[in-house]
């Protein structure tokens, strides 16, 4: 069996709609990955859209309001602000794949940020989200200082651009490559093809 890997960063909206989409259109198992976009970003030279000139920003997110309403999703609520930093939040999503609450974890996180429009750089609101998906408060606090999670997310982020990784969402099947939410079921065809 292919491996199959889904890389993500909670603080992409377009990462979330595939995240809410992924178990539907790609054959377990699958792993999950957070990687941080803004070292993907510094690997590679570029930046986000939705840090760009204000025009360009406001269709983008227009675009990802009407991709989750095609897909039946919720409708959007942005954070405020949006994006911001969301190294905390990433760092605790690391260890809650040590502790197997990763997935839980994750999707709690994507719903609150672009469901209930919970700004994840504020700590308080990432200890709330790790409550929610049944971790320990005081423990995740701690691991999100921990030398080896902030190292993990380091190494899986390098590891991550060494594969050709460029962005979130991307699924990797083996070396191959499906980066984007409209890409999974492509993703997801080319497994059943290989399997």
């Amino acid at each position: 069996m292919p491996n199959a890997t889904f890389y993500f960063d909670l603080g992409s909206p377009y990462a979330y709609l595939a995240a809410e989409r992924l178990h539907t259109l790609v054959a377990e198992p699958i792993e999950w990955q957070p990687v941080l976009l803004g070292g993907l970003f510094r690997h590679t030279g570029r930046s986000s859209w939705s840090l760009g000139e204000e025009e360009r920003r406001r269709a983008g997110m227009a675009e990802v309001e009407r991709r989750a309403h095609s897909y039946g999703l919720p409708p959007m609520r942005w954070p405020d602000p949006w994006p911001s930093d969301y190294l905390t939040a990433m760092r605790a999503v690391t260890f809650a794949f040590t502790v197997e609450r990763g997935r839980e974890f994750a999707l709690q996180a994507f719903r609150d940020a672009f469901q209930r429009g919970l700004d994840l750089s504020v700590v308080a609101h990432v200890l709330e989200v790790g409550e929610r998906a049944g971790l320990d408060r005081r423990e995740l606090e701690t691991a999100t200082q921990d030398p080896q999670i902030k190292q993990a997310l380091r190494q899986a982020t390098d590891a991550a651009h060494g594969l050709g990784v460029i962005g979130v969402p991307t699924v990797a099947i083996d070396r191959e490559l499906f980066w984007g939410d409209d890409r999974l079921a492509g993703a997801g065809a080319y497994l059943n093809a290989v399997a």
